[in-house]
């Protein structure tokens, strides 16, 4: 028996049990083993539920940790997000909308009525609430319309030290550390930075600005979506940063999207 059967043959195996548990009324006993589970198979299982009844998958949502609903949610289909948004109480909606990155929430809202964006946006503290109206006005065929504003932005004289200080302090709500940006007072994108030549800097006290590659290939907020995956598949990058006019960075498509957009040109 080859792997991929294997694989096959232990999936069916973990979806029997768990709708056993299920029928069984075996509530913890299903938390504790959905808590097991990689997100996407958890978000498979879910769809499998919300075909059979939505509000059982709904229910079934809500014995999720915190820690990991919100990125069980992002991989759902915007059909499953509206029963379960239609199921919750607004503090659960509020504890996903924050744990959501920008970019997956405004995904969300293109999709859903008007009703449903409406009381998304009534609980989502006003910062974030801002990025996603910033994001919104974009095209949803742009760059600005995929993109995401949650990147490590650093400035060219600090130095490695200070660098690794804040990305340490603020790197846990961004959508990717590997790169980070370098901007002058002004934003504008001058550098770029990989994660891997800040940890392996010999002096930490040296600048970024000796560090970072200056000739950083980016986007503007209105360029096709089509032509941003494009780079992607020519160059090999895990994210692309975001300009507008004046060349001020306003955020990053990374990889995962591009990939979307891959998959819906394919379809």
């Amino acid at each position: 028996m080859d792997d991929q059967n294997r694989e096959y043959e232990d999936y069916e195996a973990l979806h029997d049990e768990l709708f056993a548990l299920l029928d069984q009324h075996r509530m913890k006993a299903l938390s504790q083993k959905l808590g097991e589970m990689n997100e996407f198979d958890i978000s498979e299982f879910l769809g499998e539920l919300w075909e059979d009844n939505p509000q059982r998958m709904a229910m079934v949502f809500r014995i999720l940790s915190k820690e990991i609903a919100a990125a069980v949610f992002a991989n759902l289909e915007v059909e499953e997000q509206e029963t379960i948004i239609n199921s919750i109480t607004d503090t659960e909606l509020a504890g996903i909308i924050e744990e959501l990155y920008v970019d997956d929430a405004v995904d969300m809202m293109e999709e859903l009525p008007a009703n449903v964006v409406k009381r998304i946006l009534s609980q989502a503290d006003p910062a974030t609430r801002r990025m996603i109206n910033e994001l919104l006005k974009y095209p949803e065929d742009s760059a600005g319309g995929v993109m995401t504003t949650e990147l490590m932005e650093l400035r060219p004289d600090w130095t490695v030290s200070q660098a690794m200080a804040a990305i340490r302090k603020n790197g846990f709500d961004k959508e990717t550390i590997n790169n980070c940006y370098v901007t002058d007072d002004s934003r504008r994108l001058i550098g770029v930075v990989s994660l891997r030549a800040l940890v392996l800097a010999k002096n930490t006290e040296e600048p970024i600005k000796d560090l970072m590659d200056s000739n950083v290939v980016s986007v503007s907020t209105t360029t096709d979506q089509e032509d941003v995956s494009n780079l992607f598949e020519k160059y090999g990058f895990l994210a692309i940063p975001v300009v507008d006019a004046e060349n001020r960075l306003v955020g990053i498509v990374t990889i995962d999207d591009a990939i979307s957009i891959l998959d819906r040109k394919s379809t």
